[in-house]
This record gives structure tokens, C-alpha cells and sequence, in this order.
């Protein structure tokens, strides 16, 4: 496995021979090991195994890198120089340069595992006392996974000020592992918490090709994956040498993709090859997002070359810290003039020479030649212009400051343990060390080595004059709940677009309320379309994945996002085909009682007392009442009106119908009366007889009503299966034979009547009221006969309208033909209303 292969690394670096690179050393009590970049770039010849392989040498100086050395060297003489820290126990420190190179820093870690000397003697028990008691490093997080894994065999503590790998958390793997930066699990957090303040759901991913940018990218997937925050429009890893086409490829996906946010995960040195291609394609309006590896170290980024691309760029950077005396003590750095030692090259002599532009003695050859200077070592660090003296901005320099303290304050607990009495018993060391800086920041590891995690949001300002800026613009912390908060001052941020506000990146725009979000086939689920809710289902809030039914009363609003109580219908008194219904209904009442006016006013006249007055009278008051019944069929349905509604029409109309076919009825025995032995059938059909009738007849239609209201009452039913949108209120009518058996027997006597009337529809003038009967009956049956199919036919409130109308249509049809003659003789020609004319052969009757 992976230690299977550092172990080969390991014993394959021992047969190399001794070690010799750059390197800073001072002398103590116990040293502390530091590894550093003070190199950008290394040059590592060739393992032939033929001969002895020369030492690695190193090139591009990098003053950010050796600064951090100074500071691990200033924080040990500030401990030093602190009695109630270590007292009587003097610190030194043994630094190398590790040259951003792999095998450098491994070697240089075995170096200060195990010593310089050329042999090494251990005691009979196999136990030595290593060189370094810790060390302090490293930057990348490949690197200290590689050294981390052999140190942890013999528990030697290393404290990391810049590897950032969650993979390092795992106490298993990495027993003696700590870091005094927060793992890239609570960064990837961070990011995500950016992504979701400024909405941005769909951005890029660009990451290095090592363990910090892979780790990162499998945890940013399973953050948002899990969050739901987000997604990844693509996933690219940039190349670590300078591959055009490669680089060429990945910008033309940037280009193509329809994210304006690009996350990068990656180092410096990779950046800027990404840069030149994105600056060569003039590739704009893209929002960057930085992580740390490169928010606050990439000056050479921040040119005028680049920050047309680059500006408004939001980035996770280090806590930046203050270390009061720091800068006073860099002023103090003198170069060492016998630096040829036994420990390698002196950084301080090279950082000399890259500050001042000089050479000491003896000068490579052709130097002095070339016009180039002789370094005297007398040259004044505070009249040159280098960026080495700025402190402002504190941030790896800060974690290398915490670190050493952190292994300090650990030695002291060490110190000061006794045997059987702690502090120890029941503890683990990372939760011993906890102190505060001079800056008032919190130190302490958590039970997986990792430091409480805070990290400053950086913006990059592109000025008017063509200056930039880096500027603190919030944080993001770990809060008491364990939970990520973000605190911005949107005010300061600097946006790179013409707007001057936040770009809008998703990969579909949020569902309003009343849609739905169906997600697109073999795509993210960030990209969906927004699908309408279906009639009856509504979505209140943004990006619902279903649309909720709206309760049984309710329905969804036209925009779907309410629901809204149903329309309720029913034959209202307010509204058009009410209004007319009872206009009509009511002018028919008031018709009868005219016409009953009328009739009792002129009782005493012939056409009025002929063929029973009596029967008249009583036809009239059941008309009067059919048509005051069909006032109940209108209105919001009531269980009394759906109870009293078909009871009323049913007695009313047998009442009437039962008047006129015994008014037919006496017709014909009138008739038979008149033929020679007839007399004795007009005795059947005397007053009280017909009362009798029309009470016996009347009283069947009454049991019906009573049994129908008894065994199955209609009562008021909500109905939704009209239309779903609406409840329309209807009476529904219980017993469908109940209703049957009421039509049936108004249908019976109807019938009779109308076959009685029709047989005597030639009778003699002077009883021709048959012929007004027939055609009032046959009107009535009409009526009626229609009514049964467009009845049951009718939805909702049209069913009570359609009866509504034959109730009244039936009752104006029997009105009009039986009454209408006889009032048109009355009012309009009473010269014929007279007893002669009514027992001639009256034609106008």
C-alpha cells in the first residue's frame, strides 16, 4: 500500500548518502524541525545507481516561503526569552528548504528524524533519542500525507501550518498529525456557504491533480450532494506542466458552459498557467472563487494582464494575524559570512543575494564581469523595496507563529507531568494545548488534530488607476452549534461586471410558486424544468419537487399557489336565470290571484257558475301554490326546502290536476245526464262527491310524500363531480322510487284527464270547457314528457332550473287555456256573458 511505497522512498533516501540542502540551524536544549518553501523549483538529477547521486539544487527564490522560516525562528526566541514558558529549557531549531519538491522535503524530514551524523548508535533496548522533537510543516498536503505516514510510526509530532487535506483528519492513518489550519472539509463548507448567500447553484470546479485538489473535489460534490446547495457543471483537473492543449480544452469548457462561477482548488503555480490561456481567449464575465492555496499569495496574479478576468474575485484566505515584533526582528537578519558549514547552503545568504542583487565572494565566475555586485553584508534591509517587511497581512506566517507555540506549550505540559499524577491520565494531548495569542485567537485541536476553524472571505479590488487590492471583506467560523456561519459587508465587495452586482449562475431559474421542478434527463439535478401544477394542486414556495391537493372544499387559484375555497352553485335569487325563474313564478302567483279576483267579483255571472264554480275556485288555488312551490327549487339548498320542495310540487299539482279531471269527469256525466236515461249517473257527482274525489285523490299523493320523506328524505349534497372547481349544493332526492312513483301518479291522473277530456271534446257547445281541458292537458303532458330526460340530463343547478321551468311552464298552460277564454269574456265581452248565450251554441266561448 501507500506506506509500503514511503518505506521504499524511505530506506531508498538512505543509500543515497548524507543530505546537504539549504538550511537554517540554531543550537539548544531541544530542537524543533522546520520544513519551508524558500524555492519555488528544484533540479533533481538523475539515479543512475553507477555513482554517488549529487546533491538537488534549488532556483527561484521565494521570500514568502523564507519569511515563514523567520517566523518559526522568531516565535522560538520569543519562547526563549519567556520565563514562564519552558523555563530553564533553551529551544533551537534546525529549518530546511524543501523546494515545493516531494522528495526534498521527504528527505529533509527523515534528516531531522533521524540526524546529520554519518552513523547512528542506538542503545542495546533499540531506543534513541531523535534530533528534532517535532517539526513544523509542511505546505502541501501530498507532502505531509507522505511524511505523516513514516513519522507516525514513531509517534513524532508534526504540526502542519498549510496542508489542508480532510484525508489528514483520519487519527488512524496519521496518529501524530496536527495542523493549525482548518482542514479543507470546513473550506469546502465555507464555499458552499458563499455558493448559497449569493444563490449561485451551478458553478465549475477546477482542481490540481494531487491530494488537496482530488480530496477537495470528492468532498465539494458530497457536501452539495448532500446540502442540496448546488451542483457541478463540470469537474476539470488542471495539468501540473504547462500543457497548452490540455489547458486549451479546459478553458473552451469554461467558455462553453452556461455556470458564470468557477470554484478553483488548485496551487499557484497552476493558476497562472490557466491564466495565461483564459487571458489568451479573453475569456470574461466569470466569477472566480479562490481557495486558499491561492486567495492571498497570488500577487503575481494581480497584474493588469490578468485582473481584467481576475478582479471581483472571492476567495477563502488563512486568519490573518498580527505577531507585534515581527518586523523588528526580520530588520535584524544579517547574512552569515562563513555560510560554506556543515549544514549546506545559508538561506539568509540567499535571501541576501536575492534582495540586494549581489553575489558574496567568491562570486560565480563572469558575475564581477557582467557588472553584477559584491555583497558586503553591511546593505540595509530597510532602504530597499521588498515585500519581505510587510507584515499587514499575516496569514501562512500566522499558523507557522501558532504551531510553534502550540509545540511549546505541549513540551511544557510534558515537562511538568509527574509520574501516577497527569496531566495526561484520561487525556489526550491535543486536548491539553489550548492558549491564546497575542491576537486574541483561540488555539486548540480537536479530537482529530484539526484547529477550531475560521477562515477570512478576501476580495480582489481592480482600482481606477489600475492598482489592486485585497481586501477582508467577512469570515466564515464555526459557531458554538458546530454549525458554518458566514458574516459579509456586501457593501465592500468589489464586482467585476458592468451591473457592479453579483452574477446570476444557475442552471435553471428557480420554479415559481404553482410549478413543479421535473428534472432533465441525464443532467444535474440543478438543471429541471418548471411544470404547472395540475387543477387542483398547488406549490406555495419556490422549487417544490410535487404539487400538494387542495382540500376537499378547496381549489387551486389560476396562479396555483393557493388554495382558494370552491365556487359554490346553486339556482340563486341573484343571479340572471334566478331572477328570471322567480319573476315568473311570482307573476303567475299574482295572474291566479287577479284571475281568482275576477271570478269572485263575477261569481254571480253565467260563464263563471258555469260547469262548478266550485272546482274553478279550487283549480286556481292549486295553480297559486304550484306556482309558489317552485320558489323552493331556488335558493341555497336547506335540509327543510330539499324535504318540503318535491312534496309541495307533488300535492299541489295532484290537487290541481285531481280538480280538473273531476271537472271532466262531471262534463261527461252532464253529457250522459242529457241523453235519455242518463239521469240517475249525475247523482255519483253531486258537490260532496266531488270534494271527496279530489280530497281521496289528493291524500294518495300525500301517503307517497310521507313514505318517500320517512324511508329515504332528500337531503342537501355538496356535489363536485359537476365540475372540480365548483360544489355545486343540490338536494338530492333520496329514494329514486319515491320520486319515480310521485311522477308516475301526477303522469296517471294527467293522462286521465286527458282521455276523459279528449273523448268529450265534441260535446255541444254549451259544455265545450273539454275542448279548453284537452288542450291544457295535452300542453301539461307535453311538458312533462320532456321533462323526465333533460332532467336527469342536466348537470347541477340546471337540474333544479329545468324542473323549475316545467313546474312553471305546465302551471301557465293550464292557466292560460282553462282561465284565459273565460276571462277574455268576462272583462272584454260581457254582452255574450249571459245565461242564453252560455246555453245556445255559443261559437265564442
Amino acid at each position: 500500500g501507500f506506506r509500503t511505497r514511503v518505506l521504499f522512498l524511505f530506506f531508498g533516501f538512505l543509500l543515497q548518502g548524507q543530505f546537504h540542502l539549504n538550511i537554517m540551524h540554531k543550537t539548544g536544549d531541544v530542537i524543533l524541525g522546520g520544513l519551508f518553501p524558500v524555492h519555488f523549483f528544484s533540479s533533481v538529477p538523475d539515479l543512475s545507481f553507477a555513482s554517488e547521486p549529487q546533491q538537488p539544487s534549488c532556483h527561484g527564490f521565494y521570500v514568502q516561503g523564507f519569511r515563514q522560516a523567520q517566523t518559526m525562528a522568531f516565535a522560538i526566541d520569543e519562547i526563549n526569552n519567556n520565563s514562564s514558558l519552558l523555563p530553564n529549557v533553551t529551544v533551537g531549531y534546525t529549518l530546511y528548504d524543501n523546494c515545493a519538491e516531494l522528495g526534498i522535503g521527504f528527505r529533509g524530514a527523515l534528516s531531522l528524524a533521524s540526524g546529520q551524523e554519518e552513523q547512528i548508535i542506538l542503545h542495546n533496548t533499540c531506543v534513541g533519542k531523535p534530533p528534532v522533537l517535532a517539526i513544523v510543516g509542511e505546505t502541501s498536503s501530498t507532502r505531509s500525507i507522505a511524511i505523516s505516514s513514516i513519522l507516525g510510526l514513531y509517534r513524532v509530532p508534526m504540526v502542519s501550518y498549510f496542508a489542508t487535506c480532510s484525508c489528514l483528519s483520519d487519527r488512524q492513518k496519521y496518529p501524530s498529525f496536527f495542523r493549525t489550519i482548518p482542514s479543507d472539509a470546513f473550506q469546502v463548507r465555507a464555499m458552499i456557504q458563499i455558493l448559497k448567500h449569493f444563490g449561485w447553484t451551478w458553478a465549475g470546479l477546477l482542481i490540481t491533480d494531487d491530494d488537496y485538489g482530488l480530496h477537495a473535489a470528492r468532498s465539494l460534490q458530497s457536501e452539495l450532494s448532500l446540502s442540496g446547495e448546488g451542483c457541478l457543471a463540470y469537474v476539470e483537473v488542471l495539468p501540473w506542466d504547462k500543457d497548452t492543449d490540455e489547458l486549451r480544452r479546459i478553458v473552451d469548457v469554461m467558455k462553453q458552459s452556461t455556470a458564470r462561477v468557477v470554484i478553483a482548488f488548485v496551487h499557484l503555480s497552476h493558476m497562472i498557467n490557466l491564466m495565461e490561456e483564459v487571458a489568451k481567449q479573453n475569456v470574461t464575465g466569470l466569477q472566480w472563487l479562490a481557495s486558499e492555496g491561492w486567495t492571498a499569495t497570488g500577487a503575481v496574479l494581480q497584474t493588469p494582464k490578468f485582473m481584467p478576468y481576475l478582479g471581483g474575485t472571492l476567495g477563502i484566505a488563512i486568519r490573518r494575524g498580527e505577531i507585534p515584533g515581527l518586523r523588528e526582528f526580520l530588520l535584524q537578519i544579517r547574512p552569515d559570512l562563513h555560510h560554506n558549514n556543515n549544514y549546506g547552503n545559508s538561506m539568509v545568504n540567499q535571501f541576501w543575494e536575492f534582495t540586494f542583487q549581489c553575489r558574496f565572494a567568491p562570486a560565480p565566475a563572469g558575475w564581477v564581469e557582467g557588472g553584477g555586485a559584491i555583497c558586503t553584508g553591511k546593505e540595509d534591509l530597510e532602504n530597499v523595496n521588498t515585500k519581505f517587511l510587510d507584515v499587514s497581512n499575516l496569514r501562512p506566517e500566522y499558523n507557522v507563529y501558532k504551531a510553534v507555540y502550540a509545540l511549546a506549550y505541549a513540551l511544557d505540559d510534558m515537562l511538568q507531568c509527574k509520574p501516577r499524577r497527569g496531566p495526561f491520565s484520561g487525556h489526550s494531548l491535543n486536548h491539553l494545548v489550548n492558549f491564546s495569542t497575542p491576537f486574541g485567537d483561540q488555539v486548540s485541536f480537536d479530537e482529530n488534530g484539526d484547529v477550531v476553524p475560521i477562515y477570512d472571505v478576501m476580495n480582489w479590488l481592480w482600482l481606477p488607476d489600475g492598482s489592486t487590492k485585497v481586501q477582508n471583506v467577512g469570515e466564515v467560523k464555526r459557531s458554538a452549534f458546530k454549525v458554518e456561519e458566514i458574516i459579509l459587508d456586501e457593501d465592500k465587495i468589489f464586482w467585476n461586471f458592468e451591473s457592479k452586482k453579483p452574477v446570476r449562475s444557475v442552471c435553471s431559474e428557480s420554479c415559481p410558486p404553482g410549478t413543479h421542478m421535473v428534472r432533465k434527463k441525464g443532467e444535474p439535478k440543478c438543471c429541471f424544468d418548471c411544470i404547472p401544477c395540475s387543477e387542483g394542486k398547488i406549490t406555495n414556495k419556490r422549487n417544490s419537487l410535487e404539487c400538494t391537493s387542495c382540500p376537499e372544499d378547496f381549489w387551486s387559484n389560476p396562479q396555483r399557489d393557493h388554495c382558494v375555497p370552491k365556487k359554490t352553485e346553486f339556482l340563486s335569487y341573484f343571479e340572471p336565470l334566478g331572477i328570471c325563474l322567480t319573476a315568473a313564478s311570482l307573476l303567475g302567483t299574482f295572474i291566479c290571484t287577479v284571475v281568482l279576483g275576477i271570478f269572485i267579483y263575477h261569481r254571480r255571472t253565467p260563464i263563471v257558475r258555469a260547469n262548478n264554480s266550485e272546482l274553478s275556485f279550487q283549480v286556481l288555488l292549486s295553480l297559486k301554490l304550484c306556482f309558489l312551490c317552485s320558489l323552493l327549487f331556488i335558493g341555497r339548498p336547506r335540509m327543510w326546502t330539499c324535504q318540503l320542495r318535491h312534496a309541495a310540487f307533488g300535492i299541489s299539482f295532484v290537487l290541481c290536476v285531481s280538480c280538473i279531471l273531476v271537472k271532466t269527469m262531471v262534463v261527461l256525466a252532464v253529457f250522459k245526464v242529457s241523453k235519455p236515461g242518463g239521469g240517475t249517473s249525475l247523482k255519483w257527482f253531486g258537490a260532496m262527491q266531488q270534494r271527496g274525489t279530489v280530497l281521496f285523490l289528493t291524500s294518495i299523493q300525500a301517503a307517497i310524500c310521507t313514505a318517500w320523506l320517512v324511508s329515504a328524505s332528500p337531503t342537501p349534497h355538496k356535489n363536485t363531480q359537476y365540475q372540480n372547481d365548483k360544489i355545486v349544493y343540490e338536494c338530492t332526492v333520496g329514494s329514486t322510487v319515491g320520486f319515480a312513483v310521485l311522477l308516475g301518479y301526477i303522469g296517471m291522473l294527467a293522462v286521465l284527464s286527458f282521455l276523459i277530456a279528449f273523448l268529450v271534446r265534441n260535446l255541444p257547445d254549451s259544455f265545450n270547457e273539454a275542448k279548453l281541458i284537452t288542450f291544457g292537458m295535452l300542453i301539461f303532458c307535453a311538458v312533462w314528457v320532456a321533462f323526465v330526460p333533460v332532467y336527469i340530463s342536466s348537470p347541477g343547478n340546471y337540474a333544479d332550473a329545468v324542473e323549475v321551468f316545467a313546474i312553471l311552464a305546465s302551471s301557465f298552460g293550464l292557466l292560460i287555456t282553462l282561465f284565459g277564454p273565460k276571462c277574455y269574456i268576462i272583462l272584454l265581452r260581457p254582452e255574450i256573458n249571459t245565461k242564453k248565450a252560455v246555453m245556445g251554441r255559443g261559437a265564442e266561448l
